[in-house]
């Protein structure tokens, strides 16, 4: 039996072409797909993401997470992922509502709901939907149907989402993001400034002290949050931002390379080629056959 909030993903996905549908609301995404994709590589912002009708599979360092229609995933820290829509037919498309988590509310709602249980601090994990979540979701598809209602009514219902997001099982995880002083968040402000400046040289010293740690202190926290040592995590920005200059915007390797700061093309190659498993140029090549393909 299909659910509303199910129905009302799949009206706003039908009005849309297939792939990733921003919504009005800020933060607010649809996600349809009619077939498996392939791998995405990419590196995390906070969020979560209902899926209403298929299967997805993401992985983050060794471990796996496999979720369908009424699951959630919740990413609570930027974090490198590699996932996949492994669920999907023209019949019965991939369906997804994804929402990034606003920290300012966050900590404005643990303020007013007082202190709660000790934080997790596990940066990735599944569950299924909590009611009032998806009760909150539907109201927030709903409002996409009156136009004129949004600019008035989003903050409140966004407000709300977070609040039956706390208040539920994905509570101790996302409260991490109202923490400004736990590692989860002294880590995010480091990751802000390597996404900001991946494509220049940056020193664990200077990023220890955007943290406020001593340099062994934040390369502990730094790989505990996000499975990646800074270095290791600014190179993987780099290759996912190449990789799209040459997919998206037909960009050659060498320009690629240069442009996220790689100052030798053999070595990007190399990288490139151990991360995503081909070379720069034949991995190109085939994403554009594959989008000529869905075109046919």
């Amino acid at each position: 039996m299909e659910t509303a909030l199910l129905s009302a993903v799949r009206r706003y996905a039908d009005a849309n072409p297939p792939g990733v549908a921003p919504a009005a609301v800020p933060g607010l995404a649809i996600v349809q797909a009619t077939s498996p994709s392939p791998l995405l590589y990419s590196i995390s912002r906070p969020m979560i993401c209902m899926v209403q009708q298929g299967s997805k599979r993401v992985t983050m360092g060794t471990q796996d997470f496999d979720f369908a229609a009424g699951d959630s995933l919740l990413i609570t820290a930027d974090v490198p992922t590699v996932s996949q829509i492994t669920g999907a037919s023209i019949a019965a498309p991939y369906l997804s509502m994804v929402m990034e988590l606003e920290a300012p509310v966050i900590a404005e709602l643990c303020q007013e709901i007082g202190p709660a249980e000790v934080f997790d601090e596990k940066p990735v994990r599944v569950d299924r939907t909590d009611t009032e979540v998806a009760d909150a979701a539907l109201r927030l598809m709903r409002l996409l149907d009156r136009p004129e209602a949004v600019p008035v009514l989003q903050k409140q219902l966004v407000r709300e989402l977070h609040y039956w997001l706390l208040m539920g099982r994905h509570g101790p995880a996302i409260r991490n993001l109202a923490n400004v002083n736990s590692n989860a968040q002294r880590v995010a402000r480091a990751v802000a400034v390597i996404r900001a400046e991946f494509d220049k040289h940056l020193t664990v010293e200077r990023l220890a002290a955007v943290a406020g740690m001593s340099q062994a202190a934040f390369h502990q926290h730094f790989r505990a949050v996000t499975s990646l040592t800074p270095l290791q995590f600014q190179k993987y920005l780099r290759l996912v931002e190449a990789r799209r200059l040459m997919q998206s915007e037909g960009a050659t390797a060498s320009r690629a390379a240069f442009a996220v700061g790689y100052e030798s093309v053999p070595q990007f190659t190399r990288e490139y080629g151990r991360m995503f498993g081909q070379s720069p140029a034949r991995d190109a090549r085939l994403a554009r056959g594959n989008v000529e393909e869905e075109a046919a």
